[in-house]
């Protein structure tokens, strides 16, 4: 592939909800482009950008993919995103590489919860953006509709420039706004003027009125001009829109059918003409060296920099550290230092991934997206520089797994494998994390929702050949008392020889703090315990601590006091002592009052204002208990409530079937509380085999 310079390049992500359309536009830019001679479809899992099996098996993507376009003279380095909400790892990933976005919308849809969150993540990264409708070939498409819900929703900015022309249902044209001309597709793909259809007329009225609307509140000179009357120039339009579209405060609407590839010649035309290269926008890090703020600013003339936003291990294709360039020019052979692991890599070839498959380029200038190969230590969210200059950027905050279940082998013998199978996935995608929970003998599997669990599963099969079964969670409950109790207990065996013999008499009671499991004191007076066994009595109560009487379950918070006892000159050890103490932790547990306490979580629940009476009620049904309300901008609403973790098993498909997708939480371990009786019963009734293990 060609080389191209920091002002030839576009980086644009596109954004939308599941299903609107975004691979398939890829498919369609493509071969308008004449990358390919044939357009591949979703359904038919032949497509450039969702080339994983798991893909083309469900039909939908999974993964960001990048597709380098060549329009013209320019690199439109296409970044297509997931749009289901299981993946957002990777939509993130994406836009912190992107330099504009486009947010697709399908016309018979229309706007989804998909599209604005979108939106609120371009804002979030202050991305300049364009919405690109979709599906213009069905007849129950509505662009007039998605246009005034835009509008409505973020108010003028949003500035119609096409309208679509139909004829006996089909869609046949369009009218260009901004030139009131209207144009005509032919059979060969080409187009030809045409007069703008009476039905239009009124339509065209109102979209041009919002475009000058749109410019004119781009500078107090323009607006002035509009209330006087006055008419832009269409060279007057352009320069305003392409400032103000750079900006972000004016909001291009196009459309087409990608199905029949209609619309994607304009919208490459304006994604060359209006969004910015890579030297419009800025970009910032840190020498490490002197601690100083580094303009970038993706300057080709500045020293070599890069930041690796996403990674792909592929059994088959290798590592690849997918990169931007934000400074300098990288060249083949380059040595490029890695300050975050202290590694210094020569970087041999160079590549720019097309989907899955890697194409080498000699050099990258500042501003690019391309492809490293088998950097040792690299991860993604690392920065690449000189040794001389090393710089580092912020890393991209990618968001936190909350849904988790259990995970066992399958078959005996996997588990180092499948150990080493996630951690190769987890490289991949930083949503994923797996957790060994060993005080409750579980292996934990935590992921965005329960789709993202099963992918993950999937592919461990399809990829690395090892499967898992994936389960409901443990809960880790913990048992404590609440009375006090005295008990003694002797331990007695005779069998030829030497004996065995230990006696304590002994208090537990409540100690106060359920931080620690046991607070141990000894008042023994007289001798009657020698000092030299007070630490087998200790060991047995540490020992007995960790699996209790009731159920099994570790046990806190409790004060274990021995006052007094008898030994044997010849048959007492401290293995004698040590048992005994075990045995009158057990009984003294026993007659204390024992109850179970279960985790409690502090939740935060993100949801629009009409949705806060269902997920209030829906959390009162899991026992929760809501703390309060706070609003937050967009028309949200912040419930914070407390929650038993075990409630919490489900909740992520629950949320989102509620607020139509809309909604998000996270939580955190807040502390433990007593578990209500009749759990605690069915509790200790499924865990008696457990206790029956500990007696034996």
């Amino acid at each position: 592939m060609n080389v191209y310079t920091t002002d030839k390049i576009r980086n644009v992500v596109l954004l939308g909800h599941g299903g609107c359309g975004k691979t398939s536009l890829v498919e369609a830019m493509a071969y308008l482009a004449g990358m390919t001679t044939r357009m591949g479809k979703v359904a038919d899992g032949n497509t450039i950008s969702d080339y994983d099996k798991e893909e083309t098996k469900r039909l939908f993507s999974i993964n960001t993919s990048v597709i380098p376009i060549i329009w013209e003279d320019t690199k439109i380095n296409i970044l297509d995103t997931p749009g289901y909400f299981d993946f957002v790892g990777e939509v993130e990933e994406a836009v912190s590489a992107a330099d504009a976005a486009i947010i697709v919308v399908s016309g018979k849809a229309g706007i989804e919860v998909g599209t604005k969150k979108a939106w609120e993540l371009c804002e979030k990264y202050r991305l300049p953006r364009m919405v690109f409708v979709t599906d213009m070939d069905i007849d129950e498409a509505s662009y007039r509709q998605v246009v005034e819900d835009l509008q409505e929703l973020y108010g003028k900015k949003i500035a119609p420039f096409h309208l679509p022309i139909r004829e006996n249902g089909q869609f046949v044209g369009y009218v260009n706004v901004l030139q009131q001309r209207a144009k005509r597709w032919k059979d060969n793909g080409e187009v030809e003027k045409a007069e703008v259809p009476d039905y239009s007329q009124e339509n065209l009225g109102i979209c041009r009125e919002a475009l000058m609307e749109a410019v004119a509140e781009t500078s107090e000179e323009f607006m002035d001009r509009y209330f006087n009357g006055e008419e832009f120039s269409e060279d007057e339009i352009r320069q305003a829109l392409r400032v103000n579209v750079a900006e972000g405060s004016i909001v291009p609407v196009l459309m087409g059918s990608n199905i029949l590839a209609r619309g994607m010649y304009t919208l490459m035309v304006d994604i060359v003409k209006y969004l910015p290269s890579p030297d419009k926008r800025s970009c910032t890090g840190i020498n490490a060296k002197s601690n100083e703020v580094y303009q970038a600013d993706y300057d080709f003339a500045k020293p070599k920099s890069a930041y690796i936003f996403k990674t792909i291990v592929d059994p088959f294709i290798g590592k690849y550290s997918l990169i931007k360039v934000n400074s300098g020019v990288i060249k083949t052979d380059d040595v490029l230092f890695n300050h975050h692991k202290d590694t210094e890599d020569k970087i041999g070839k160079l590549y720019v991934l097309r989907g899955n498959k890697p194409e080498e380029v000699k050099e990258l200038h500042a501003g690019d997206i391309g492809a490293l190969a088998k950097l040792s230590k690299a991860e993604t969210t690392d920065s690449l520089s000189t040794k001389a200059n090393p710089i580092l950027y912020i890393r991209t905050s990618i968001s936190t797994p909350y849904t988790y279940k259990r995970y066992k082998a399958v078959n005996k013998g996997d588990e180092d494998k499948i150990s080493q199978a996630l951690q190769k996935l987890m490289q991949e995608d930083l949503t994923l994390k797996a957790v060994n929970d060993s005080e409750n003998g579980q292996t934990l599997l935590y992921g965005m929702g329960d789709q993202h669990l099963e992918i993950v599963a999937s592919k461990l099969l399809e990829r690395y050949k090892v499967e898992i079964e994936l389960k409901k969670p443990k809960v880790a409950f913990r048992e404590t008392i609440r009375k006090k109790a005295d008990v003694e207990y002797k331990y007695k065996k005779q069998s030829g020889g030497h004996g065995q013999y230990g006696h304590v008499k002994m208090t537990f009671e409540p100690s106060g703090d359920l931080e620690q499991p046991y607070v141990f004191e000894q008042v023994v007076v007289g001798g009657a315990v020698p000092k030299n066994y007070f630490p087998a009595v200790e060991k047995g109560i540490q020992e007995g601590v960790l699996k209790g009487p009731m159920a099994a379950y570790p046990v806190v918070g409790i004060k274990a006091v021995l006052y007094d006892g008898s030994y044997h000159p010849v048959d007492s050890s401290e293995m004698a002592f040590k048992v005994a103490a075990l045995g009158a932790f057990k009984k003294g547990i026993m007659e204390a009052s024992p109850i179970l306490l279960e985790p409690i979580a502090t939740l935060k629940v993100l949801v629009p204002d009409k949705y806060t009476g269902d997920v209030m009620g829906d959390l009162n049904k899991r026992r929760g208990r809501v703390l309060g309300m706070n609003p937050v901008d967009g028309g949200y609403q912040e419930i914070v409530a407390d929650i038993p973790y075990m409630e919490l098993y489900g909740y992520n498909t629950d949320l989102r079937s509620m607020t139509g997708g809309s909604g998000t939480y996270s939580y955190e371990f807040a502390r433990y509380e007593q578990t209500p009786s009749d759990i605690q019963e069915r509790e200790v009734a499924a865990r008696a085999g457990k206790v029956d293990e500990i007696e034996e």
